[in-house]
């Protein structure tokens, strides 16, 4: 049974068969990976077809019959008789064709996603190119450390909608800003996510989202999604630095916990600041002093960038309303606060 995107909601899952490093670069938000070849396999198969189609034709249809004996044993050996999977490879050909033959002869009312992944990818730029002028944005905008993330968190627990683009990039956008704890998608996956979050948006209700540049540490943000967000109406937050350094001291906490990750990474400014002061923050480091060396990268570094950043491509920032946070707590006074301002309490 060939399907389209447009009927991905009237099936209980969706299996991606394509190989685990295919997967991994990009996939339909939700999808499992069952792959009918493995990495190695599919080269193999492809190096054999350059000399031979008959003999990689049969071989690659041996491998295949393998694994999908082995995904019956394993991945999908508890699915009950009326499971209706989606099955989708990368032009909707004989990987996912296969395995939706298979599990229909089973019973199973198993579809084939016309033209695979590429008919997918294909979908995700043209509607990245529409949906962000859908959206009314509110940007928060302010120095580093002024609690924005927090805030935009707080905003998303008390029922506003909000665009996490930090959060999608794994990564808060500086030199210092990957995650401890995971690496960030590839563009191609960053777009899939960015795109099932903008689909999800109520077009009568504001989404709030963090200022951003043009690029989140390795990925790249869409040029329709700048253009929405730098004409949007502003939100300009204050803190005190006291609670910028800590709010500073809390986010860095795993690098200061791992000074030679930290030095690393503080070596990138080298061109930027000269070998005296980065010899000075990691001697800091060593010393232990996260307020002190907070404190510097506040006003050295990151005060002198805001300045000379592209936040101030924002059209509308110059008529930003300011809001000073309470530094207390999970923020949920200032996002009340806030959205009670723009009349959005619910």
């Amino acid at each position: 049974m060939l399907s389209t995107l447009a009927d991905l909601n009237h099936f209980d899952e969706v299996i991606d068969v394509r190989t685990p490093l295919e997967f991994a670069i990009d996939h339909i938000p939700g999808a499992i990976n069952a792959p009918v070849l493995s990495n190695e396999e599919r080269v193999i198969v492809g190096t054999l077809y350059k000399q031979d189609p008959f003999a990689a034709t049969k071989l690659g249809a041996g491998l295949v019959a393998s694994n999908i004996g082995l995904h019956l044993a394993t991945t999908f050996k508890d699915k009950p008789r009326n499971w209706k999977p989606l099955i989708y490879c990368w032009r909707g050909g004989k990987r996912s064709g296969s395995m939706a033959t298979c599990l229909n002869l089973i019973g199973w009312k198993a579809g084939q996603l016309q033209g695979g992944y590429k008919t997918y990818r294909t979908d995700v730029l043209l509607k990245l190119a529409a949906l962000p002028a859908a959206s009314r944005f509110i940007v928060l905008a302010g120095r580093t450390g002024c609690g924005k993330t927090r805030l935009l968190t707080a905003l998303a627990q008390a029922g506003a909608q909000t665009l996490d683009l930090e959060g999608l990039a794994q990564h808060r956008g500086s030199v210092l800003g990957a995650s401890p704890s995971s690496t960030q998608p590839s563009q191609k996956l960053f777009d899939s996510l960015l795109t099932r979050q903008l689909a999800q948006f109520d077009p009568n209700r504001p989404v709030f989202v963090e200022a951003e540049s043009k690029r989140i540490g390795l990925v790249h943000l869409p040029a329709s999604l700048m253009l929405a967000i730098r004409a949007a109406d502003c939100i300009q937050i204050e803190a005190s630095v006291d609670d910028r350094i800590r709010f500073l001291c809390d986010d860095y906490r795993h690098l200061f916990n791992d000074p030679a990750n930290f030095k690393s990474k503080l070596a990138r400014l080298v061109e930027m600041h000269g070998k005296a002061v980065l010899a000075h923050w990691n001697a800091l480091i060593d010393a232990g002093k996260d307020i002190e060396l907070s404190s510097e990268l506040i006003h050295k570094h990151y005060d002198p960038a805001y300045k000379r950043s592209s936040q101030h491509n924002y059209l509308r920032m110059e008529q930003a309303r300011t809001l000073t946070i309470d530094p207390s707590g999970d923020l949920s006074h200032s996002a009340q606060q806030l959205l009670h301002e723009l009349g959005e309490c619910h």
